[in-house]
């Protein structure tokens, strides 16, 4: 179990540290690079490239370079896109946003398929369930990942905090929350642009702390042989059947139910990282209030990450996923007719505490969800999963420029009604036909008891 445990904690340090950085300037994009909307643009095309990139990439590498290597040329990506923030231009930020999107899909391909194949391994070692271990492992990799936005966003609040460009007092609040629109221009407000000097250094922080986690995989993470869990029909296929297997997946009817669930995925982080942050929070009180909401969010995500993860072995995953619906349903709802005035302060905390508790939800049981239902197609289910998530995340942030933030949170409760729908049809399909996974020296097959009590 130490070994095990030494290397899903390898992975999920050095995805804390990586994160800490992009994490950060997720959150300050929309308003840090405002001006013609540059900012949510580049993460427009970060997302679109990672699409590309999930079609075509995640199983060429992994089949190459293994889960190891991959996951640390990937990680190099998503380094040159904070080089690109020391002068962001069009010039500069598109680009790297394009590099750092082509290794986004491949990183989290390989990431889900180290975690996913060393529980299986694990499992069939010690005679436990593989489905609890890969839940556990998720499960402790969420809560560390997770955490890295505190810290990012920590790191942001405090440097920020230095040069106060505005505060909770004399604000006109008229065009602020669900009603701005990109066509009021708010002459009052707190979105002036902090200086030079404490941007760069807060790039600086965020360019190490992405340099330290290359190291830290490529020194003490150990490579993991995925073939040795495919058959020998697998391991011998030629490399351009093994692309086209993240389109084969799409035969899948399961895949394609889990289609509008998985796309949610992106569209609420879009909306909290995009429009949140912008209209709720740096509108009425101040771009340096931004990384004080977003460690609420990001503490209450990764506390109830690693609580779901062993959680969903007494309740089952259909209890968590009606949790988050409800949760979500109810915020869409309050943040509709909230109007965010600096006296109700403490309310600017409320709403991404309760989104990043149900986004734990959203995270784990997705990600193990896949890691069950397509065992036998690892690579190919999870390069789906970032495909579709990361459409997701591109439509929220291309219509982030033109929409009101009302039309956006009707967007977000339509999608998360229709995602549900359509996760309740392959809840019933597993129930009518359960899945037959095969790990080695064994075959374990998940029967429809197991769906109300295991996950």
């Amino acid at each position: 179990m130490a070994h095990h445990l030494k290397n899903i904690l390898v992975v999920s340090l050095g995805f804390l540290l990586l994160f800490t950085a992009f994490g950060g300037l997720q959150s300050l994009q929309s308003s840090l690079n405002s001006d013609e909307g540059l900012g949510v643009a580049s993460l427009s095309v970060v997302y679109a490239a990672l699409i590309v990139s999930s079609m075509f990439v995640p199983p060429i590498l992994i089949k190459k370079l293994g889960c190891k290597w991959t996951i640390t040329v990937s990680m190099c990506c998503y380094v040159a896109y904070s080089l690109g923030n020391f002068y962001a231009s069009w010039y500069t930020l598109i680009p790297t946003s394009v590099i750092m999107g082509l290794g986004g899909a491949p990183l989290w391909a390989a990431k889900c398929t180290y975690l996913t194949v060393s529980g299986n391994n694990y499992a069939a070692k010690v005679g436990k369930v593989g489905k609890d271990i890969v839940n556990q492992y998720f499960g402790i990799f969420f809560l560390l990942f997770q955490s890295s936005g505190v810290w990012g966003n920590l790191i942001s609040s405090l440097i920020f905090g230095q040069n106060p460009t505005g505060g909770p007092q004399d604000v006109n609040y008229t065009s602020c929350g669900a009603i701005d629109c990109p066509s009021v221009t708010v002459a009052s407000g707190n979105s002036t642009r902090p200086t030079d000097t404490l941007i760069y250094t807060l790039l600086g922080i965020y360019t190490g702390s992405g340099v330290l986690a290359v190291a830290l995989i490529a020194i003490f993470l150990d490579q993991i042989d995925v073939e040795d869990a495919k058959s020998k029909e697998e391991r011998e296929q030629p490399i351009w059947t093994t692309v086209l297997a993240t389109f084969r997946q799409l035969r899948d009817k399961r895949q394609l139910l889990l289609i509008p669930l998985t796309m949610y995925s992106g569209f609420e982080q879009g909306f909290l990282a995009g429009d949140y942050t912008k209209s709720f929070v740096t509108c009425p009180l101040g771009i340096q209030y931004v990384g004080y909401v977003m460690i609420c969010f990001a503490a209450t995500n990764s506390l109830c990450s690693m609580m779901f993860g062993k959680l969903s072995q007494y309740t089952g995953r259909i209890a968590l996923f009606a949790l988050a619906m409800v949760t979500n349903v109810a915020c869409i709802i309050a943040l509709l007719l909230w109007r965010p005035s600096s006296a109700q302060f403490p309310v600017f905390f409320v709403f991404p505490a309760l989104w990043g508790m149900a986004d734990a939800v959203w995270q784990t049981q997705t990600n193990a969800l896949y890691g069950v239902l397509f065992d036998d197609h690892k690579e190919a289910a999870f390069a789906n999963y970032r495909l579709w998530e990361s459409l997701g995340f591109v439509i929220a942030y291309a219509y982030s420029t033109f929409l009101c933030v009302y039309v956006k949170l009707y967007i977000l409760l339509a999608v998360l009604v229709v995602a549900m729908v359509m996760y309740a049809f392959v809840e019933r399909q597993e129930t009518k036909h359960p899945t037959v996974r095969h790990v080695p020296g064994n075959v374990e097959k998940t029967y429809p008891s197991d769906l109300q009590t295991t996950m």
